[in-house]
């Protein structure tokens, strides 16, 4: 009978707690790989204090916008830049009035940590080739993402182009770029600041400078005019002091 009773209590004990679970309210994040290590805390946090669950898909900008743009059920998009959020107030699918210019970033070379490669000028009489030897230069692929557009702006605008583009190697984001020279297949890659900062394995060995490319900014949107309140919650998060410490711990420039 004991026995019984035991099994009965864990069993209400245990749908509780499914309950609970279900009950937390669910918000659906898309937001730019650059992004993963910061918003993934800030999603921790703002969990804790409220009763939600939120979810990230983090991916390529124009991965995620062109999902959204086909119907995808993100609530809330942050993109690496301002095209593909063009492209989605194009598309009539975010709240233009939501629209908002969170974070900013800069653009910067790296090395695996175990190449001997002294910090490098880059400038319009930087050997790319002598500098990337026998390899290739990782970056995100320029045709789709947002960092390996910024790379190829400031790349042109050095002068530096005709001699990089044969030696790239193309990744669908900035993450798997950052891969590449962590598992030193690539002998040297361009990523944002923030990426190299949270890396144990690269070093970084120039910053680009920042009139050699379009500022890297970071906008924020709701894809719905009429937001959960939760969403909105989280939304109106991200501008607090305590959202905006950990941008910063993680590199970013804040508004």
């Amino acid at each position: 009978m004991k026995v019984g009773i035991k099994l009965l209590l864990g069993a209400i004990i245990a749908s509780s707690v499914s309950f609970a679970a279900l009950a937390k309210e669910q918000i659906t994040v898309f937001a730019a790989a650059s992004l993963t290590n910061a918003m993934t805390d800030i999603g921790k946090q703002f969990d804790q204090t409220h009763d939600t669950e939120t979810r990230f898909s983090f991916a390529s900008s124009s991965t995620l916008a062109r999902q959204i743009a086909q119907g995808a059920p993100a609530e809330m998009f942050l993109s690496a830049n301002q095209k593909w959020m063009d492209y989605l107030q194009e598309q009539q699918v975010i709240d233009t009035a939501s629209r908002y210019t969170l974070l900013h970033n800069a653009l910067v070379m790296i090395a695996p940590k175990s190449r001997p490669l002294p910090s490098v000028v880059v400038d319009s009489k930087l050997d790319l080739a002598t500098v990337i030897g026998d390899s290739r230069m990782a970056v995100g692929d320029p045709d789709h993402v947002p960092a390996g557009r910024y790379a190829k702006q400031a790349l042109e605008n050095l002068g530096l182009w005709s001699a990089a583009e044969p030696l790239l190697a193309r990744a669908n984001n900035v993450r798997a770029a950052l891969a590449l020279v962590e598992r030193g297949e690539a002998s040297l890659g361009i990523v944002y600041a923030t990426d190299a900062l949270v890396s144990t394995q690269v070093k970084t060995v120039a910053e680009f400078p920042a009139t050699s490319h379009k500022p890297i900014a970071y906008p924020v949107a709701l894809t719905s005019a009429q937001p959960t309140a939760a969403t909105k919650a989280l939304y109106d998060y991200l501008k607090t002091d305590e959202a905006k410490a950990i941008f910063i711990k993680y590199g970013f420039k804040v508004q």
